[in-house]
């Protein structure tokens, strides 16, 4: 493995166990056999670091989030693409995104936060987008996309959160039967 991808791997482990602020250069480095000029050549600061590892994970889910929006069918098949994307992304890898999870609860001032903060919002309003595409077809959604969305990313969230607790092995994926179930359980708020 080449040291820069060493280098983000040994940091997404670190600050997945440890937490963002616990973990220091030296331990990043030390983790991957490698020297502290190392990791500021390729990323100039542990907050580097974080930017390259969000920016690289993103991008795949990034991806799959605008394909799920970009999908045919109405709300219910929209939610499902979106759903399975982000469960998706999950599976793929367990660590970051419960990392991601973990840095955008974090305090408001923290640099970690700070960092991720644009990320999270930027999906925030990508599902906005698909509730404001399907007001026409949801016709009580009264200015409440913002709302939806919210409620949606954090049922999503919440369900991946608990799986992992469930699961910590690792050992059963998230099927498309429960990811329909997790739609239809948000949808019936929806229509009620």
């Amino acid at each position: 493995m080449e040291n820069r991808t060493l280098l983000l791997q040994c940091a997404k482990e670190l600050f997945y166990e440890k937490g963002y602020d616990a973990v220091g250069v030296q331990e990043i480095v030390e983790k991957a056999g490698l020297t502290k000029p190392t990791l500021y050549y390729y990323f100039g600061s542990k907050i580097g670091v974080l930017r390259t590892l969000l920016e690289t994970k993103f991008e795949e889910l990034r991806v799959c989030v605008r394909k799920a929006l970009d999908s045919e069918g109405d709300i219910r098949a929209h939610l499902y693409h979106l759903a399975e994307a982000y469960c998706c992304c999950f599976e793929r890898d367990r660590e970051f995104y419960m990392l991601l999870m973990a840095l955008f609860y974090s305090a408001r001032e923290n640099e970690a936060y700070k960092t991720v903060r644009p990320y999270v919002t930027e999906f925030y309003e990508m599902v906005v987008q698909g509730f404001e595409n399907a007001s026409r077809e949801l016709g009580n959604m009264n200015g409440r996309q913002r709302q939806f969305a919210v409620g949606f990313i954090g049922t999503v969230n919440h369900y991946l959160l608990f799986h992992c607790e469930l699961d910590p092995n690792h050992e059963e994926e998230i099927s498309g039967e429960q990811i329909a179930s997790l739609v239809n359980q948000f949808m019936y708020g929806i229509f009620s």
